[in-house]
């Protein structure tokens, strides 16, 4: 996969709130020293994080669904 976009990891997390939560996520752990779940060329945290959602190594957890649920209120 030479590009990432969000309608690859659309069809891996249900909802586009979900998926920019998710990767927002990874992408602070990635910044923070965890180490990649898929191999990166030199990929900054952002892409890294959409590639590993893509390729389903990180998968949308119940904290996640949980935030949604108390932000869909508005």
């Amino acid at each position: 996969m030479a590009r990432v976009t969000v309608e690859d990891c659309l069809s891996k997390v249900d909802n586009r709130f979900a998926l920019v939560l998710l990767a927002a996520r990874r992408c602070r752990q990635l910044k923070d020293g965890s180490e990649p779940l898929v191999r990166h060329l030199k990929n900054k945290e952002a892409v890294t994080a959409l590639r590993e959602i893509a390729a389903e190594k990180v998968i949308c957890d119940t904290d996640i669904k949980a935030l949604l649920k108390s932000t869909s209120s508005y």
